[in-house]
């Protein structure tokens, strides 16, 4: 008996402790969080020469990729880099490929910042270079360098932009 009444009184006292105690009347208020925290597809149009760029976050995942040699995201090996670009989806539009040299180098040319999310490390191009190499341009010098296919560096892709000029204006 002794030990039935022990266990009423410890089940008794233990809800009584997850119960709580004073209970607020009053709800805080609920904050409202402005629609700027949405993430939005950036791009940088080249004008005078009619490209689309695109221009998204590279992280943590990208920074991987292209350190330890494999393909993630905007980073990868060349045949991953074609495959990325050939299947983007991006600012509603999904014609986007991988640039050429000479666009990489024309856009890096003229310092400045033209980007929202840039980063200084080797770029990947469509352009074949000697020996089975393709070549990639460094944003900092606009120069261009050969590297194996197989090696992991970022992807930037790219669109033509002669055929709706009149849907670029809204961005």
């Amino acid at each position: 008996m002794k030990k039935n009444i022990v266990l009423f009184y410890s089940i008794f006292i233990s809800s009584l402790l997850i119960a709580g105690g004073n209970m607020a009347t009053r709800l805080p208020k609920v904050i409202s969080i402005p629609h700027i925290f949405c993430k939005q597809a950036k791009i940088y149009i080249e004008k005078d020469v009619n490209l689309m760029w695109q221009d998204e976050a590279y992280g943590d995942i990208e920074d991987g990729a292209q350190k330890r040699n494999y393909s993630a995201r905007k980073a990868g090996t060349h045949a991953y880099a074609l495959s990325y670009c050939r299947r983007l989806n991006y600012a509603g539009y999904s014609d986007w490929r991988l640039p050429t040299s000479d666009e990489l180098t024309h856009l890096h040319a003229p310092q400045g910042k033209k980007f929202t999310y840039s980063i200084d490390n080797d770029f990947w191009s469509s352009t074949p270079a000697t020996e089975g190499r393709y070549y990639v341009v460094f944003p900092a010098d606009a120069m261009r360098y050969a590297r194996s296919p197989k090696q992991s560096n970022y992807i930037r892709c790219v669109r033509c932009t002669v055929n709706d000029i009149k849907k670029i204006k809204k961005y």
